[in-house]
């Protein structure tokens, strides 16, 4: 089960991490085989259907967009606690808004990452 201090503490690390454009940060987040699902990823990679698994490809597909959009900054907005999850809600790139559900692992990792923008 996760609580609100672990859901505050990992929103907030995750936000700085991007804000930092600190990817081995970001990518400290996340489980070795995690799945990430966006719509952007369709952009990146057409023939993944808008989801990445692992690390490494994931890993490559997040350094272009922190290469292509050098002055990215995430606002959060909202924290949700599930009994396994967080969703959270910021404003992305281009003024979009975000909503993200993260699953979390045994571990505390996150396993996967759906995305949904606006």
């Amino acid at each position: 089960m996760i609580d609100t201090v672990f859901a505050e503490r990992f929103a907030h690390e995750w936000v700085e991490a991007w804000n930092s454009h600190d990817l081995e940060a970001v990518l400290s987040h996340y489980s070795d085989d995690f799945e990430m699902s966006s719509p952007f990823i369709i952009a990146f990679s057409p023939e993944s259907g808008g989801t990445l698994r692992g690390k490494e490809a994931v890993g490559a597909y997040w350094a272009a967009a922190l290469e292509k959009f050098s002055d990215l900054h995430f606002i959060l907005d909202s924290i949700f606690v599930g009994a396994d999850s967080i969703a959270l809600t910021y404003t992305s790139v281009l003024d979009k808004k975000a909503v993200e559900v993260f699953f979390f692992d045994e571990n505390g990792k996150v396993f996967k990452a759906v995305a949904h923008y606006n």
